[in-house]
């Protein structure tokens, strides 16, 4: 392959890409923990971390290892075969958590349009109920799919995407009286960040998250909670829901989980896995 030099690089991107991102004018060659260099040589200390997503930095030795062991072997298979890596890591999301089942996917937004799927296909194949609606708060994220972005309660990400999945409503974040005055008899569940990220880093109270659970419990509809970026110990708990001595029904994950490869999971109660089939 041809090397090109750094603006030309930068002018090809440029016209190249779709104007959905506006990346800085620098064209990043290499990383070792959480320092990366540039094409020139110059060096940065990556606060960003792809987003919340390094969990273990850039180049990490057992990463590097552990993954060209398994592509040397495996590349995909889907879900429709087992692997060793996969039973392994599926027997620790449940040894470290509240669930009973885990549903791998590629990315956060998936592993939130699963959730939203198993919320709703429980209240009607389960609960045998006609409830489909969800309430999720102002200033979260959960994802660009539609879905996900119709969970997401931020105009913002809305506009020129209309109309929206419907059985969406918004309740104010850290308000439990807003929530209850957005409760239908169609709601069957709540969805909620235990720390916003998009919304301005908003750390969710002791009160408002056993308050959900809570409710939740007396009308019969299930706690989602997306850990997608405060999970796999970014709080110092493995889930950050941990913090609060709540246990959902649902929880997200990615980001951390795969420190830079694309992976997602939904974790659940046995109960509620039980509606997938």
């Amino acid at each position: 392959m041809e090397k090109r030099d750094t603006v030309s690089l930068l002018a090809g991107g440029r016209s190249t890409m779709s104007p959905s991102y506006s990346p800085q004018s620098v064209v990043l060659d290499h990383g070792k923990g959480m320092r990366v260099w540039d094409r020139e040589g110059k060096e940065y200390l990556d606060f960003l971390g792809g987003i919340a997503v390094l969990s273990l930095g850039h180049a990490h030795p057992a990463m590097v290892a552990a993954l060209t062991d398994q592509i040397s072997k495996l590349t995909h298979i889907s879900n429709i075969y087992f692997s060793e890596p996969q039973i392994l890591l599926q027997e620790e999301l449940i040894r470290r958590t509240f669930a009973d089942r885990v549903f791998f996917c590629n990315s956060g937004a998936e592993a939130n349009e699963a959730a939203i799927k198993l919320a709703r296909r429980y209240a009607r194949i389960v609960q045998r109920s006609p409830k489909f609606e969800l309430i999720t708060l102002e200033g979260s994220f959960h994802g660009r799919t539609y879905g996900a972005v119709s969970a997401t309660a931020q105009p913002k990400y809305h506009e020129g995407f209309e109309p929206m999945v419907p059985g969406f409503s918004y309740a104010k974040f850290n308000d439990l009286a807003s929530v209850e005055a957005r409760w239908t008899a169609h709601t069957a569940a709540v969805m909620v960040e235990p720390v916003q990220g998009e919304g301005g880093v908003r750390v969710a109270s002791r009160d408002f998250m056993q308050g959900l659970r809570r409710l939740c419990d007396e009308r019969g509809a299930l706690l989602i909670v997306d850990e997608v970026q405060s999970g796999i110990g970014r709080t110092g708990r493995f889930l950050a829901t941990e913090h609060y001595g709540v246990e959902p029904d649902i929880v997200t994950l990615a980001k951390g989980l795969g420190g830079g490869v694309p992976i997602g999971a939904t974790l659940a109660k046995e109960s509620v896995a039980a509606a997938f089939t």
